[in-house]
């Protein structure tokens, strides 16, 4: 999606960056326009390196492709973040006396506003007035929120995080197709005791199933994440169960299950646990050089969802291979979607340096006979809106569970 990201001057113009980096993460092409004021708080290469494009900022730059009124015009989304006072004052009043006052006034896409002020003018009679009025035309606001503001001030006027923003942003360029749905999505990596300070454990942050999550709330479902060792915030606008081990991961999972449309088996369940875990912390001058451990095996939490899934829910189970071979890491998938009973597999190639505890992802969907549905690539958040696509279209017409 085309994502105008308004910045105008106020101090919180800083955290604008987060703003601008959390939408090109989510796989949008940002431009800033940003007004004279906001330059003095921020510069423009780090808005340029951020966002991926040159950063407008005069009216009168781009006479010929009339740009003044196309970067509005190409907007699915207009975020001005931080909207000051006076920013607010003149989108009420339709002013259009710069770059970015042209776009909102020459775009019909939808204005989301992220106010900041001291928490005087938040108060005053003008801009509780302006507020109202931009409510009442369809713009829609996040924050402001209380906290600290310039020097020793603290109250109302605070700018939202960078991070509600952005929810915010892309629930209004979601599709709206999982609307009245519920989805059981789990993330992160299980993690076994061995004793009071060590584990056994993999290398999943609980990226892509928290962006699942994300993006499925996004689209108008309501979701449950069952978050094992989050490396991550958890996502806003989800209901979080957190959860440790293989065994407190199936009990959360097998409770959200019954009231779910779909479930989205993301997280990385440890195969083993140590059969003993010790009260104390295992003394190396006790054990010697060598320590064994015994493990036994994991429920296949798995195989046990999709063996006792109603009728029309979705099971999606994900599959995490070493193997380079691309012939190869399908056969391994196709196996495992028909040993695990599931509707949908995402498969993924892991390595020393892919897959885990980074921000993109490369994906191949299988359907539960092994057919190639869909392969995608690009950041967890792109990643996330592909499987979620098969998981809308695999849905029945059918209400939400009760």
């Amino acid at each position: 999606m085309n994502v105008v990201v308004g910045i105008t001057g106020g101090i919180a113009a800083y955290k604008a960056v987060g703003v601008v980096r959390g939408l090109v993460l989510a796989g949008h092409d940002v431009h800033v326009v940003a007004t004279e004021a906001a330059l003095r708080f921020v510069g423009r290469p780090t808005l340029e390196a951020i966002s991926r494009n040159p950063v407008h900022t005069e009216l009168y730059e781009g006479v010929a492709e009339v740009r003044h009124v196309a970067l509005g015009q190409r907007a699915d989304l207009v975020v001005i973040a931080p909207a000051t006072a006076n920013t607010v004052a003149k989108l009420a009043a339709g002013i259009a006396d710069d770059l970015l006052g042209n776009t909102v006034l020459a775009s019909r896409a939808p204005l989301l506003i992220a106010p900041a002020m001291h928490t005087e003018m938040w108060e005053h009679p003008a801009t509780r007035a302006n507020t109202a009025l931009l409510r009442e035309r369809g713009v829609h606001l996040v924050g402001p929120v209380a906290g600290q503001l310039t020097g020793q001030d603290s109250g109302v006027g605070r700018m939202a995080e960078p991070d509600a923003i952005v929810a915010a942003a892309t629930g209004l360029l979601a599709p709206r197709d999982l609307e009245g749905r519920r989805l059981l999505v789990t993330a992160g990596g299980t993690r076994e005791p061995i004793d009071p300070v060590r584990f056994v454990g993999n290398r999943s942050s609980g990226r892509q199933g928290a962006a699942i999550a994300l993006r499925a709330a996004a689209r108008g479902a309501e979701v449950v994440l069952v978050a094992a060792n989050l490396d991550i915030d958890p996502p806003q606008g989800v209901e979080l169960v957190q959860v440790g081990t293989a065994a407190e991961l199936e009990r959360a999972a097998r409770e959200a299950a019954g009231r779910a449309d779909a479930i989205v088996m993301a997280a990385a369940v440890a195969d083993y646990r140590p059969v003993e875990v010790a009260e104390d912390k295992i003394k190396k001058d006790e054990t010697g050089d060598e320590l064994e451990l015994r493990l036994v095996r994991n429920p296949d939490i798995l195989r046990g969802l999709a063996d006792a899934r109603a009728e029309g829910q979705i099971v999606v189970g994900f599959a995490a291979e070493t193997e380079r071979d691309r012939e190869r890491q399908l056969e391994l998938g196709r196996a495992k979607a028909a040993r695990k009973g599931v509707d949908l597999l995402v498969l993924n190639r892991v390595g020393w340096h892919e897959g885990f505890a980074t921000e993109r992802n490369a994906i191949t969907v299988l359907s539960g006979v092994g057919t190639i549905m869909a392969e995608a690539e690009g950041t967890k958040a792109e990643v996330a809106d592909r499987i979620l696509d098969l998981v809308a279209a695999a849905l029945p017409p059918s209400a939400s569970r009760g």
